[in-house]
């Protein structure tokens, strides 16, 4: 019996926009000075409203019409529910029943390469662990950032179409000026989902 790997991607993308995905707070989850970009929105306080921000919607809009996809007429948000120190609300607001942009597909190893669906979401904040493993510090200026993630098919059959479709989706999103999608900097993040 012969095996052949089946490999599928999760995709996200720090949107360059000038706020935080449901709040005014500055996006520079870089900042150097620990939870300096916050507010009670994206900490989620009792009481508070997310809005959303237009220009991380239009971002997408325009990626998933360079790919080709179907962009939905009407979306809606989510909440994720979960307990993470980095996630202040209990929550993430994500996209899951009607996301903005559904199929679509990039050309890589020679072949179409699909994708599932194109959605929003807020990134979660970071968190820092002292090196003996003694405590955590938890930083929230990336928290409520907005994020892009893009699912594909489980179409993918090699390493090398992973690395093309990768370095073509940071290419167009550099292109559009939607990200600056630097790995080093996370703020272009790639998940392998492989089976054999």
């Amino acid at each position: 019996m012969e095996y052949a790997p089946v490999i599928g991607l999760e995709i996200h993308v720090e949107l360059k926009t000038k706020t935080k995905m449901f709040c005014a707070s500055l996006n520079d989850p870089d900042e150097k000075r620990p939870n300096f970009n916050i507010c009670p929105v994206c900490m989620g306080f009792p009481g508070t409203l997310p809005v959303i921000n237009h220009e991380a919607v239009r971002k997408v809009l325009l990626v998933g019409a360079a790919l080709g996809c179907e962009l939905a007429e009407v979306s809606n948000f989510d909440r994720k529910n979960y307990f993470y120190p980095d996630i202040p609300k209990g929550y993430q607001i994500s996209q899951y029943a009607r996301p903005l942009c559904l199929g679509g597909k990039l050309k890589a190893g020679g072949k179409d390469l699909h994708i599932t669906r194109i959605h929003l979401e807020e990134d979660t904040g970071r968190s820092q662990h002292d090196i003996d493993g003694e405590y955590s510090l938890v930083d929230f200026n990336r928290a409520g950032v907005p994020l892009m993630e893009l699912v594909t098919e489980p179409d993918i059959t090699s390493g090398s179409e992973v690395r093309e479709f990768a370095e073509k989706l940071r290419l167009l999103l550099r292109y559009l000026d939607v990200s600056d999608a630097d790995m080093e900097k996370g703020q272009l993040r790639v998940e392998v989902n492989i089976s054999l």
